[in-house]
């Protein structure tokens, strides 16, 4: 019988992300069945009022939705709404892991000084705690260079990837001298690490391959 895996997303904007994903799950775990499960308004909710009782109640019903559907585990793929997952985790029966779940693992084992990359705001915060979180586990000492390239996700929603790329790259190259590794702290910005790594000479985390690699490992422990 197939593994059932559930994906909650939290918009309908970032299609490319979304199906960069499903490629993912195509490539690892051809043979499970991916099902998704979708509040597409959660996110720009979150982005107007962070994280709310309301925005955590509305995730917390969507995996409880995955799971009467029958899935064996739960994906979530938004990083601004890691926060709600914990709250979440504790109404669900099956596991749940986040997209950036083993990014923020790697990152811990990589190094002591971790840059960390955004281009929305809401993702700094729950991105660095989980971070912190990885890094308390394993009874580390960290430091997080957060930069915010401010103004470059608009720049990509309009269509301008020329400026979006070059403000990351900004931000890139300003913490580089300061740390061992850099981590992307949004899906949306997987394909900029390559240009990334060449340009800093430094490892550049993303989080899609590695938490679909993740998923596939716990999966084959059940």
């Amino acid at each position: 019988m197939k593994k059932r895996v559930a994906i909650l997303h939290t918009s309908l904007v970032f299609i490319n992300v979304e199906l960069m994903i499903k490629n993912l799950f195509q490539e690892l775990l051809p043979d499970v069945e991916v099902v998704d499960f979708i509040d597409s308004e959660v996110l720009a909710d979150v982005q107007k009022e962070g994280i709310t009782e309301g925005s955590t109640s509305r995730m917390t019903h969507l995996a409880q939705a995955a799971e009467k559907a029958g899935a064996d585990l739960i994906f979530s793929a938004c990083s601004s709404l890691g926060p709600t997952i914990d709250t979440a985790r504790q109404a669900v029966s099956v596991p749940i892991i986040k997209i950036d779940d083993a990014m923020a693992q790697q990152a811990v084992e990589k190094g002591s000084e971790i840059g960390l990359l955004a281009t929305v705001p809401t993702t700094l915060d729950p991105t660095a705690a989980l971070i912190e979180e990885k890094a308390a586990e394993l009874g580390k000492t960290i430091h997080i260079h957060r930069r915010l390239s401010e103004g470059a996700f608009d720049k990509l929603m309009s269509g301008d990837k020329e400026q979006h790329d070059k403000m990351v790259l900004e931000s890139a190259m300003s913490v580089a001298p300061d740390v061992d590794v850099i981590v992307l702290a949004q899906a949306s910005m997987t394909r900029l690490a390559p240009m990334l790594a060449e340009a800093t000479g430094l490892e550049v985390l993303t989080s899609p391959r590695l938490g679909v690699e993740s998923v596939k490992q716990m999966l084959a422990q059940n």
